[in-house]
């Protein structure tokens, strides 16, 4: 049976521990919601964009790729596990590469840019569809792992089925996908904040 000066110790440890989980919940959604905002403002851009271009277009996939890039290895860098870690470094992986690919392609043309969109999104999104089965994030956090997965891989596989696509047409797949993309990233992003508040909230008054 614990005694009293364990059970004070536990406590003490509790309370110690709690702005630290509290602190990577914070950080792990204000990822999230900056990436959701993002996207949706490429999105917006290559929506409404009058007579956008393909080089246009690289320019705007290639800065959206690196920022994406950047705020995944913030994510890995702020998870807890191994699991996450790994998921988040892989996906920065693939956006740079994407990036850095679409940017240094020769005479870009519409359709090097829908296979390059499409193998990042197809990849992409199996890497987060995987990740939402994994361990150390919360159910709802997975739950939209999950569904952004399969909406990234949805917009690979309608670029892989209509390659010959023009500029516009890309244009608005793309807006489309990421208006889409970033609405989930910043629920995602809402509902850890919210989860981070309540374990503080039910660890502190436990403590």
């Amino acid at each position: 049976m614990p005694t009293a000066a364990s059970w004070l110790t536990r406590c003490n440890e509790l309370q110690e521990g709690i702005p630290v989980m509290f602190r990577s919940f914070k950080s792990e959604s204000t990822s999230l919601i900056l990436l959701g905002v993002l996207a949706i403002v490429v999105g917006i851009i290559a929506i409404a964009w009058p007579g956008v271009t393909v080089l246009a277009l690289v320019i705007l996939f290639a800065v959206y790729a690196f920022i994406d890039a950047g705020l995944q290895a913030a994510r890995a860098f702020s998870s807890g596990s191994a699991g996450p870690v790994f998921g988040h470094l892989l996906l920065a992986l693939i956006d740079l590469t994407a990036g850095v690919i679409a940017l240094v392609w020769p005479g870009p043309t519409a359709y090097v840019l829908v296979l390059i969109a499409g193998i990042w999104a197809f990849i992409g999104g199996c890497a987060e569809f995987f990740a939402g089965f994994g361990s150390g994030e919360a159910a709802g956090t997975r739950a939209m792992f999950i569904l952004a997965g399969l909406v990234s891989v949805a917009f690979g596989v309608v670029l892989f089925a209509r390659p010959g696509v023009g500029a516009v047409t890309l244009a608005l797949l793309f807006g489309l996908f990421s208006l889409i993309y970033g609405v989930s990233q910043i629920v995602t992003g809402a509902q850890l904040r919210r989860t981070g508040q309540t374990l503080y909230s039910v660890v502190e008054d436990a403590a």
